[in-house]
């Protein structure tokens, strides 16, 4: 396993995780005083920005991103609203080439309308269909691009309203079904926080890493870190900072290396009652200090 005590040359940010400090350029400029290498940012916020001043200054910066969040979303009520989903996850994928992602994070949907409080259907296996559909339409035009596409899997708490894919073995029978010759243009974002607890995780890590029918070329496009705190006061943005809380942090990045990922940690922190109030500075400066750490 790589020794991340001395440095933090493998440390990526979630922009996500100073989204309430900063907008994306100060972000960007803030990563970089700090020698932070990767980020991943948020589509809203690119667009906030420009994405061409976004590319041009990750450019200047000789910084490079991790991942780019986020498409998916792809259940709706009707045909025109799949239709609608997919035309955004088009521009997502050109969003991302344009700026040189690794892969394109996918939060799939679940029951549309769910987030909103008033889902227009309650069938979970029509949802899932339509998931399943819908990677595989946005499958076809990433392939054409060259844009890997990356499931991530959501803890259950999220299954009806953000992503009706809730477990690694789930999003790999996708991966698998989908892209059976294992060709990198689909594959996984395992977020700690959202798969810790699962009895199967080692095995599944194991899985990703192998590929179908003994290919040898990982699943795991990218790798989210946080902790889970207990209590956790709230269920979406109540996440721990790296070393806070009840995940083993340590025996997963092995499990994870060990599959072959050697690429960013990156962190993902939605902290409403806590890291989102304290200044930016203190926060990255603490990113860097725990993924010495605790990652």
């Amino acid at each position: 396993m790589r020794d991340f005590s001395q440095d933090h040359y493998w440390l990526s940010i979630n922009t996500a995780t100073v989204r309430k400090q900063w907008p994306l350029d100060r972000i960007i400029d803030e990563c970089a005083r700090r020698g932070i290498r990767a980020i991943s940012p948020w589509r809203d916020q690119v667009a906030a920005v420009g994405i061409d001043p976004v590319a041009k200054q990750l450019k200047a910066h000789g910084m490079g991103l991790s991942g780019y969040c986020r498409g998916g979303f792809f259940p709706a009520a009707d045909a025109p609203g799949r239709q609608a989903a997919l035309d955004d996850n088009r521009r997502a994928i050109d969003e991302a080439k344009m700026l040189n992602a690794p892969c394109l994070v996918l939060v799939v949907g679940a029951l549309p309308g769910a987030l909103a409080g008033k889902p227009q259907y309650k069938d979970m296996a029509r949802a899932r269909s339509e998931v399943h559909d819908g990677i595989a339409a946005s499958l076809e035009y990433a392939r054409a691009v060259g844009m890997p596409l990356a499931i991530e899997p959501l803890h259950p708490m999220q299954a009806a309203e953000r992503a009706c894919v809730n477990t690694l073995e789930h999003a790999l029978d996708l991966c698998d079904e989908l892209d059976p010759e294992c060709t990198r243009m689909l594959g996984v974002a395992l977020d700690i926080y959202h798969v810790w607890w699962d009895p199967k995780l080692e095995q599944q890590i194991a899985r990703a890493g192998a590929g179908p029918q003994g290919h040898q070329s990982s699943r795991l496009l990218a790798y989210h870190v946080c902790d889970w705190l207990a209590p956790t006061r709230d269920l979406l943005n109540d996440r721990g900072m790296m070393g806070d809380g009840v995940v083993e942090l340590k025996k997963i990045r092995g499990w994870v290396e060990q599959a072959g990922y050697q690429g960013f940690s990156e962190a993902e922190i939605f902290s409403e009652l806590d890291w989102w109030q304290r200044p930016g500075e203190e926060v990255l400066d603490t990113c860097i200090a725990r993924h010495k750490s605790s990652v």
